[in-house]
Parts: C-alpha cells; sequence; structure tokens
C-alpha cells in the first residue's frame, strides 16, 4: 500500500505542478521546467509513478491480497534490493557524486526521502521473507 501511496502523490505532484515540485523537494529545474509547461517533468513523475504502481501491484500479489502476478518472488526481491539500495545510498548521495542535479536537491530532501525509502525497504523485506513459502517457486 505504500507504494501505491507514494504513486498516487506522484500524480498529484504532476497536477499539483511547480510548486508541488518544489515542495516535494524535485529540484528547481523540475519546477522551472513545469512552469515553462515542459512534459518532462510529468513524463519523469510518470514513469516513476508507473513503477511505483507495479511495486505495490507485487507487493499486493504476494501478500495475497490480489491474483498471483508472473515472477513474484523475484519480483519482490529486485523491488526490496531497488528500495533499499536507493533508500541506503540515498544517505551518502551529496558525497557519492559529483552530479549537479544531486546536488541541486537540499541535504533535508535526500535524508528525508531515504529514510521513507529505507523504511519501506525494509517492510518489503519483511514482508517478503514471510510470504516466501506461499509464493511458490
Amino acid at each position: 500500500m505504500l507504494s501505491l501511496l507514494a504513486a498516487a502523490l506522484h500524480v498529484a505532484i504532476i497536477f499539483g505542478g511547480a510548486a508541488w515540485y518544489r515542495f516535494f523537494g524535485a529540484g528547481e529545474r523540475m519546477a522551472h521546467l513545469a512552469e515553462q509547461g515542459s512534459a518532462s517533468p510529468a513524463i519523469t513523475t510518470g514513469f516513476i509513478t508507473l513503477l511505483l504502481t507495479a511495486c505495490g501491484l507485487y507487493a499486493l500479489s504476494g501478500a495475497g491480497a490480489i491474483v498471483r502476478l508472473p515472477l513474484v518472488r523475484p519480483a519482490l526481491v529486485v523491488i526490496t534490493a531497488v528500495y533499499l539500495g536507493r533508500g541506503l545510498l540515498g544517505f551518502f548521495a551529496l558525497r557519492l557524486t559529483n552530479n549537479a542535479y544531486v546536488h541541486e536537491l537540499s541535504s533535508q530532501f535526500w535524508f528525508v526521502s531515504s529514510l521513507i525509502i529505507t523504511t519501506v525497504g525494509v517492510i518489503h523485506a519483511v514482508g517478503t521473507y514471510r510470504a516466501w513459502a506461499n509464493l511458490g517457486s
């Protein structure tokens, strides 16, 4: 449900426009592009929305709340690894790269988002571990 909530939030950000991109820490470049009427922020955010929706659907499938999706075991392992990897690496993002966009985002953004994403990753890991025997091969 957390992935689906995050997906819904990303849809709201698309419709909220530049002010929402700024508030949620997407960076001044994304906000400026949204103000200019560029489709780029909406496309990028829409892609993230689709990924988060897929993560949410696989989590629900693994929990037995919806129909069994194909490759649920490997999908949940990959989803968990991506959440944990992004979450943990995000704590060090400002030190790991000289990328201008990464540095445009505030240290508060990196800390808060990394904390949230790591928490979601841990929840996915625990859920996947608990459901593993029921997920088939």
